[in-house]
């Protein structure tokens, strides 16, 4: 019997080969994007702070999946540089939230723009079948993380 669907792949392969190709995407973005070295736990929670507003060390440390030792150390690391600072907790006294500075907020829309920068060049390399191949493989890479 012939049948019109396409041929399975082994999913295996397909998955080692998926998982590296965004692992490596991800580096380069990160290389690009990283002008001033901050550490992976900087960057990550420069952009928690950016989407979620100020928040306590404690919160921070289980967003991230961090001991408080240590979001307390990047969080020093951070304010050191005028990225984030401190301010009292408007309910609790004992407790302290960081929110980004102004430094930090811009050092997050340089960061982007150097991401978009990168990717618009990268992508206007490829051929226009290319770039719609990337872009439907694009929609379905969203479509698997919010699975």
């Amino acid at each position: 019997m012939i049948t019109d669907s396409p041929t399975l792949i082994p999913l295996e392969p397909a998955v080692a080969e998926l998982s590296l190709a965004i692992g490596k995407l991800t580096r380069r973005l990160r290389m690009e994007a990283n002008p001033g070295e901050l550490t992976l736990s900087q960057i990550t929670t420069l952009a928690r702070l950016d989407r979620s507003g100020a928040m306590t060390t404690a919160d921070l440390a289980r967003s991230e999946f961090v001991k408080p030792q240590s979001m307390g150390t990047t969080l020093a690391d951070l304010e050191q540089e005028g990225l984030v600072r401190r301010r009292p907790h408007p309910t609790d006294g004992r407790q302290v939230l960081f929110e980004l500075t102004s430094a930090g907020i811009e050092a997050r829309r340089q960061r982007n723009i150097a991401k978009r920068e990168w990717l618009l060049a990268a992508m206007e390399q490829l051929d226009p079948a290319e770039q719609q191949t990337l872009l439907a493989a694009a929609a379905l890479i969203k479509r698997l993380a919010e699975s």
